[in-house]
């Protein structure tokens, strides 16, 4: 017969965390706020992405639908291949793909053209990726962190959840007034 108490608190066993993993650890925690800042700007190409399929589209299906002329169709097939490298940059980028990053810069460059929203975006994107910390972020051995250290998660910001909810909103006020303008 046992004399062990039934009801008294098991013990945790404790395991051996190397050095090497303390190490990684730190590093992933140290740029976690920074890694997340850098997932959402991917986010934010996907919606991008989605922005422009739309607005493609919408010009493509009215150059089919009513003759209009030549300009709003090559503006429409413009804006279906900058969807498609949004995508693909945003998929880049959430990757953490040093690709990805460069593409991101040049992208945010132009997008800092749109004055005053798009300087507002471009501006932020720019600053993210290239500061110390971006620059970090997407070095190779980070990539190593990262594999490493698969239970730490980072999550999207609040505030890219809110811009993605409103930018739905205003695609979706879109599409609904070109309904009834039909």
């Amino acid at each position: 017969m046992s004399t062990a108490n039934p009801r008294a608190p098991r013990k945790a066993s404790v395991e051996y965390v190397s050095p090497a993993r303390a190490k990684a650890e730190a590093a992933r925690l140290e740029h976690l706020a920074h890694e997340s800042s850098v997932r959402s700007i991917g986010t934010l190409y996907y919606f991008g992405g989605f922005w422009m399929l739309f607005v493609g589209g919408s010009l493509v299906q009215s150059v089919v639908s009513m003759p209009v002329d030549r300009p709003a169709r090559d503006i429409g097939i413009g804006f279906l291949v900058l969807s498609a490298v949004s995508f693909v940059v945003g998929w880049g980028v959430r990757r953490l793909k040093r690709w990805g990053r460069g593409a991101a810069v040049v992208l945010s460059a132009i997008t800092a053209l749109a004055v005053p929203i798009g300087t507002a975006i471009g501006g932020y994107v720019l600053y993210v990726l290239l500061s110390a910390k971006g620059r970090r972020v997407f070095a190779p051995d980070y990539a190593d962190i990262v594999a490493a250290t698969p239970y730490i998660k980072c999550r999207t910001s609040i505030a890219v959840w809110i811009a993605l909810g409103l930018g739905a909103l205003l695609i979706a006020v879109m599409v609904a007034a070109n309904m009834l303008a039909s």
